[in-house]
């Protein structure tokens, strides 16, 4: 049995609504978290310090995380994107990798968990036009 149109247009807006609601949850993370990166702020500098990282390392991820944001946000540029999304799920896995296996700040491992499923959910739910285009193999 096919489904109807009206499920059809209700399941392409619910689909839509998703995407939308964890895209603005991912780029809200890397643009603010990007910008107290930048700033180095002492809340993140003393975080990153007793997970090993040295305190300039703040200022190259939290300018990647910016970029990271405009690029998920921007219409188009579907590469830039892709490439986008693994970054931030390379971040959110790698501080899941860190705060675990230094035994710092583990309470904040179910927020990283969650980014990186809003991460994954992003990159599933997005539309076409944000897709990069599949070659034919033959």
């Amino acid at each position: 049995m096919e489904p109807t149109s009206g499920s059809t247009r209700r399941s392409a807006h619910v689909r839509a609504a998703g995407y939308w609601m964890a895209t603005a949850a991912v780029t809200a993370e890397l643009a603010v978290g990007g910008i107290w990166d930048i700033a180095r702020i002492p809340q993140v500098r003393d975080l990153v310090t007793h997970l090993g990282y040295p305190p300039y390392f703040l200022v190259l991820l939290g300018t990647w995380k910016v970029l990271g944001a405009i690029a998920l946000l921007v219409p188009r540029r579907a590469l830039v994107k892709e490439w986008a999304y693994a970054g931030a799920f390379y971040t959110y896995t790698g501080a899941v990798f860190s705060h675990l296996t230094t035994g710092y700040a583990l309470g904040e491992v179910w927020v990283l968990a969650i980014l990186t499923a809003l991460t994954a959910l992003s990159w599933a739910l997005r539309p076409p036009s944000r897709r990069t285009r599949r070659l034919a193999v033959r």
